[in-house]
């Protein structure tokens, strides 16, 4: 997701290539995309912010990473994969565990523990996993990474509202112990009082067995008779709120 903060921009979870897998010289060997990104690399605006929830390959892009090294654009990732970038090549690079807060400009970021794993092999599993609630003065964001379904979102509630809550609503079938299913993902929105949901995880790489729409087809049925809390269902469509 692309986002406008504030005038602040952020970039989660990157993959601008075709393919996301590991690199075997000029080869990527891996998933293919099912549709292009929305942007290309030469189209994106300058980004202040690259936020990482894991290092699964579908959602920490080494080479979409490294076409994104600039000093004047912060990183902030789980535990234990900062070593997987070349972190002198960014403005700064954070890392973040669960409960703990962290300031890029002028956004206060909050690690939110999920239900998932941060392994990118078989034997690293000692890296993290996160989701993150991003806030500004007049703002509260919820980006849920992945997730299988959890109570962790509950703890976001506050005096404020949460203005959106991005949530993961694909790849559930049969991995629904560590995705969760887009009832669970509309659950989780509600848990932490979001006004309105943004489904991601879907349309993109073949993951599961789940049909192409199925997800964000049951994550809009969800909404009951407010669908319109739901906003982007389609790779590459823009919302805004005053």
């Amino acid at each position: 997701m692309l986002l406008k903060i504030d005038g602040f921009t952020i970039l989660t979870d990157p993959v601008l290539a075709d393919r996301c897998g590991v690199r075997m010289g000029p080869v990527t060997v891996g998933i293919k995309r099912l549709v292009a990104p929305a942007l290309v690399r030469s189209q994106l605006p300058h980004i202040d912010l690259i936020l990482l929830s894991h290092a699964h390959f579908d959602h920490f892009d080494r080479p979409t990473l490294r076409s994104l090294e600039r000093a004047g654009t912060a990183v902030v990732t789980a535990p234990n994969t900062s070593d997987l970038l070349r972190v002198r090549r960014y403005k700064s690079v954070q890392e973040v565990g669960w409960g703990e807060r962290v300031r890029v400009g002028p956004l206060s970021i909050l690690g939110i523990r999920v239900n998932h794993w941060g392994a990118r092999f078989r034997t690293d599993t000692h890296r993290g996993f996160n989701g993150y609630l991003i806030e500004t003065k007049r703002h509260r964001v919820v980006f849920g990474g992945d997730t299988a379904m959890t109570d962790s979102f509950r703890a976001v509630r506050g005096a404020r509202p949460v203005d959106l809550a991005i949530m993961p609503i694909g790849a559930y079938d049969p991995w629904i112990h560590v995705h969760c299913n887009p009832e669970q993902a509309w659950r989780m929105g509600a848990d932490c009082g979001a006004e309105f949901l943004l489904p991601v995880h879907h349309q993109t790489f073949r993951l599961s067995r789940e049909s192409f729409l199925e997800p964000v087809e049951r994550f809009v049925a969800a909404a009951g008779s407010r669908p319109q809390r739901v906003v982007t269902t389609r790779v590459g469509e823009e919302w805004s709120q005053n």
